[in-house]
């Protein structure tokens, strides 16, 4: 286990690389957030929408 000043050192490390980093840059690198119903019900509700986006396409076997 980490000592309290290895635990410190390395919270401030990471603050300050956070505050010295541009906005723009930090928006860059962010990931998008998922929709909720992907998050809470994974891919049933994403293969519900393709299904319903192409009704009328015929599927290929």
């Amino acid at each position: 286990m980490a000592s309290g000043d290895e635990l410190v050192k390395y919270i401030t490390e990471r603050v300050v690389t956070y505050i010295e980093t541009p906005k723009e840059e930090r928006r860059r690198n962010s990931r998008p957030k998922e929709p909720w119903a992907e998050k809470w019900f994974g891919m049933i509700p994403l293969g519900l929408t393709l299904m319903k986006r192409e009704p009328g396409r015929k599927r290929k076997r």
